[in-house]
């Protein structure tokens, strides 16, 4: 088959603030030496932003680096952090809050900002345009380009207009081949691509297990009286603590009487019983959360998957022609809940490698530098702080790992002599379910919980129908056979969107995977006890659409 060519100096693959802020920067660099970068992001959403998803509190870091005079140039940071809770919730009725002082020594957000992740990405972009950046959403990057197996040498794009069984319809475009002399994968956690590339070219040789959250959000408008504009609030304890889970909740108040609130639960949880959706609708009807919400309107819905093994799960970065930034290397820092500003820092210092390489005629090189700048750069010194904060919740449990993290990171920065590690990965972690106690869930009451679908409905998700499954099965056979006698086939309750169901046709169990209701989350690709699940992209422009998230 015969497929269009394009040819540049730099494809990055995904336009999150990792890809937008090497775009930007490799375009700072050519302007500064009298040169041409040429540049081009690909983004599998309709729009830049429309997968976005995060708290978020963003620190500015990065962003004072890569734009000094972003508050001329208008960048969305209007809601500056005004004030910081942390809470213990002891039971879901009552809550002991932590006192300032020891609070502000793990999560300090002072000089932070609440955003939109995805409002600001398409700022980004808009400065990377103005830069001369050419922004491709629309177009998934869904195969790696390789010169004899060894060297990256772009990505192609994915066909268009096949159908279920993936022949070609008479709306058929094949994919275009964008061909480079480096290619940057910023995709996102458990990107894809960049899950190939670390298994291809055993990226994790040398580094230990990458460990994954889920973190489920959702936007409210609540009554202008209970509106503090700046405030953050951070909760851990119940309602995961029930089934000795991990993880912990946020609750934001943004600008135009709007909070973010959300839960993020750790996916090395054991009980198969355990629902993280139905964990974060139980959260809000605590007695700290729901006189907030109640009179109020939920506005937005959405799931992401989040890295945090830290320090100790970031494979090897280079490889022959290409880098992981961002999350598809996992540069989360956990503690502080917050790796955007991270992502942008490894976005730009790839840029600074790649164009000192280009501008010395090396092509499809092995870029290890990019290695070297990480390891002397802010960046390495806050994950080096941090490393042993996940791996000690997951050793010690919540309250006992909480206690070491705030002596070693809170008091002492991450000076300890010891590095914690955790190497059982997070499918491996489950409990047959015979051995699991039950947890059940109460029904919602359509007021401050809810179900799946109708919270799918307000991710604006839609994908075309008539196309290949984009959630592959290696065989159709385990989630009856193995899944569902094993674990109850958890797949029906750790997804946030309803994809999965086991379904009774004809007097028998039925696997039925309902993709159109995706958002992309990848937690199945994560979770699944037999790693039988694995996530591609659907034909581009699917999934979620997140106006504001």
């Amino acid at each position: 088959m015969e497929r269009d060519q394009l040819e540049y100096d730099v494809v990055i693959v995904g336009a999150g603030p990792a890809g937008l802020s090497a775009a930007c920067r490799l375009k700072q660099i050519a302007h500064d030496q009298g040169s041409e970068i040429s540049v081009c992001v690909v983004e599998k959403a309709a729009e830049v932003g429309a997968h976005s998803l995060s708290g978020a509190v963003l620190q500015p870091t990065a962003l004072q680096e890569l734009f000094p005079d972003w508050e001329q140039r208008g960048a969305p940071l209007t809601v500056p952090v005004t004030e910081d809770e942390v809470h213990y919730m002891l039971s879901g009725q009552r809550s002991m809050r932590f006192p300032r002082r020891l609070a502000a020594r793990m999560i300090h957000n002072e000089g932070n900002y609440i955003i939109s992740l995805g409002v600001f990405c398409r700022w980004l972009a808009q400065q990377a345009e103005t830069l001369g950046v050419e922004i491709y959403p629309g177009f998934t990057a869904s195969e790696l380009l390789l010169d004899d197996g060894k060297c990256v040498v772009g990505v192609r794009t994915g066909d268009m207009g096949r159908d279920q069984q993936g022949s070609p319809k008479d709306s058929f475009q094949p994919g275009v081949d964008l061909r480079a002399r480096y290619t940057l994968f910023a995709e996102g956690c458990r990107g894809h691509l960049g899950k190939q590339l670390i298994q291809r070219f055993q990226l994790d040789a040398n580094s230990g297990t990458q460990h994954y959250a889920i973190g489920i959000k959702e936007v409210w408008e609540i009554d202008p009286g209970q509106h503090q504009p700046g405030k953050v609030l951070h909760c851990f304890g119940w309602p995961l603590a029930r089934s000795g889970s991990g993880g912990g909740a946020f609750l934001y108040h943004a600008e135009n009487h709007q909070v973010a609130l959300g839960l993020i639960t750790d996916l090395n949880y054991s009980n198969p019983w355990m629902s993280p959706f139905d964990e974060f609708q139980q959260w809000k009807l605590h007695p700290l959360i729901k006189p907030l919400l109640q009179g109020g309107k939920r506005l937005a819905y959405g799931a992401r998957a989040i890295n945090k093994g830290g320090l100790q799960a970031v494979p090897a970065l280079s490889f022959a022609g290409g880098l992981l930034i961002g999350c598809d290397a996992g540069f989360m820092n956990y503690p502080k809940i917050k790796g955007n500003h991270t992502a942008m820092k490894s976005g730009m210092l790839a840029a600074e490698v790649v164009a000192e390489a280009l501008a010395a005629g090396r092509n499809q090189a092995d870029l290890v530098e990019y290695q070297d700048a990480f390891r002397q750069s802010w960046l390495y010194d806050e994950l080096h702080q941090a490393r042993n904060v996940a791996p000690a919740m997951h050793r010690f449990g919540m309250l006992l790992g909480s206690a070491f993290s705030f002596i070693d990171y809170g008091l002492l920065r991450g000076r300890l002599p010891l590095t914690l590690k955790d190497n059982q990965a997070d499918h491996e972690s489950l409990k047959p379910i015979d051995q699991a106690v039950p947890l059940t869930y109460p029904k919602p009451d359509g007021l401050i919980t809810f179900d799946k679908l109708s919270s799918v409905y307000l991710s604006n998700t839609n994908h075309r129908e008539d196309q290949p499954c984009h959630l592959q099965l290696k065989n159709p056979e385990v989630p009856l056979q193995f899944n569902l006698p094993a674990y109850g086939e958890p797949a029906q309750r750790y997804c946030p969107a309803g994809v999965y169901e086991v379904v009774e046709e004809l007097g028998q169990p039925v696997f039925r995977i309902n993709a159109q209701n995706c958002v992309h989350c990848k937690t199945c690709d994560i979770k699944d006890p037999t790693q039988n699940i694995t996530w591609v992209p659907p034909e581009a422009g699917g999934g979620p659409n997140y106006t504001a998230m």
